[in-house]
């Protein structure tokens, strides 16, 4: 038979699914695995979001919708930018609402790239940020972040990686996996990059509501960014929204155009019914983001100083979204070795840190998205498991 794809061949699978996979095999085995590999937040969606969406289905809300999203989610997050930001966005040019953010940074990044466009990504990243440049085309150059000096971005460090082909730099903050914030220092840092080479920006926001120190900076809302920034955000983790499948887009209207398009001809829409139950979380209450914000960061406060307690562990301490990016030099340099150790000896499964690149070698991902109960169970087996060595 004739050969499949090389593009698609090329492309590794999701290391935190792949964790995720192999941790429910286990536990569907028998085994009492505590799992701290994915992104799922613990809570249920509140009560008032799924009131919408059950309402929406009842009243037949059940036909195709507007591809770019139906009218009252597209005001939503035309209303939020304006309430948050003071930006002016026109909803029905400028933004886009689809299934999931990971498709946004598809869209946006097929709508930005030519072949052979380079985009700037940090490193540690987020694993699909690599492999979506790929599938669009582009090459991904990576700037390395080192954990010795807290994952700073530097003016220097970006002028060094500029190139005639660069086209576009990916922002994301707070960051997955290592929890950092980006300062106005780092932030006029990529402003002023982004202005005096005429690049394009692609901020993911996705945890901009799940911050514990610092404060968010849209960067579309810096000046000279409005024309030149996509803001990527989504329902998935600040409102416990992960199975509705549910993002948003703001950016120029040219840009977001293209993504449209590409939407139109491809997933052609979010559901109906989900955009409903969107827009009412984006229009509020928010008293419920904010009580899970405060119980991410009681877990945070626990883990951190537990696991730096624990001799051959070190954590520092997340500013934001809901991960702990760890290392075990008590155990192993080398990420793929030290997730195996957890997940067989102390049945932890966490997602090794060169799935976030090579700047996350020697680190696994935790994430404490879960119940406090479990989060307290796997600090005693990790202090039995270094214990034992």
């Amino acid at each position: 038979m004739k050969p499949l794809s090389n593009l698609l061949s090329s492309i590794p699978p999701s290391a935190t699914l792949a964790v995720s996979d192999k941790a429910k095999a286990l536990k569907a085995a028998g085994r009492d695995v505590i799992s701290l590999a994915g992104g799922d937040p613990d809570f249920d969606t509140p009560t008032h979001i799924t009131q919408a969406a059950i309402a929406a289905l009842e009243s037949g809300d059940t036909h195709y919708p507007p591809s770019r999203g139906t009218a009252p989610i597209l005001k939503a997050v035309a209303n939020k930018f304006a309430r948050e930001y003071s930006m002016e966005v026109d909803p029905a040019k400028q933004v886009l609402i689809s299934p999931g953010g990971k498709f946004l940074v598809y869209a946006a990044m097929a709508a930005l790239c030519n072949p052979g466009d380079e985009v700037i990504i940090f490193e540690p990243y987020w694993v699909s940020y690599v492999p979506i440049v790929k599938l669009v085309g582009g090459t991904p150059v990576t700037i390395t972040l080192r954990a010795s000096d807290n994952f700073t971005i530097t003016a220097d460090d970006l002028a060094s990686h500029i190139t005639p082909n660069t086209k576009a730099i990916l922002v994301n903050s707070p960051s997955n996996p290592t929890g950092r914030v980006i300062t106005a220092a780092e932030a006029e840092a990529i402003r002023q990059a982004a202005t005096e080479n005429d690049l394009y920006v692609v901020s993911d926001e996705m945890y901009e509501q799940l911050i514990f120190e610092g404060e968010h900076i849209n960067l579309a809302s810096l000046p000279g960014m409005a024309d030149r920034t996509v803001t990527i955000n989504g329902h998935s983790k600040a409102y416990a929204m992960t199975g509705w499948r549910l993002g948003w887009a703001v950016g120029p209207a040219n840009v977001m155009g293209l993504a449209a398009k590409l939407q139109s001809q491809s997933v052609t829409s979010a559901a109906s019914f989900t955009m409903a139950a969107g827009a009412v979380a984006l229009d509020g209450p928010h008293d419920i983001v904010e009580e899970m914000r405060v119980s991410y960061k009681a877990r945070r406060d626990f883990m951190v100083p537990a696991l730096n307690a624990i001799p051959g562990v070190e954590c520092e301490s997340p500013q934001g979204a809901f991960y702990l990016f760890i290392r075990f030099p008590g155990l192993s340099e080398d990420s793929m070795e030290i997730a195996d150790i957890l997940l067989e000896k102390a049945e932890i499964a966490a997602t090794p840190g060169i799935a976030f690149g090579q700047a996350g070698e020697g680190h696994v991902r935790f994430s404490i998205a879960t119940a406090m109960s479990e989060l307290e169970r796997a600090v005693e087996r990790i202090k039995k498991l270094m214990a034992n060595l």
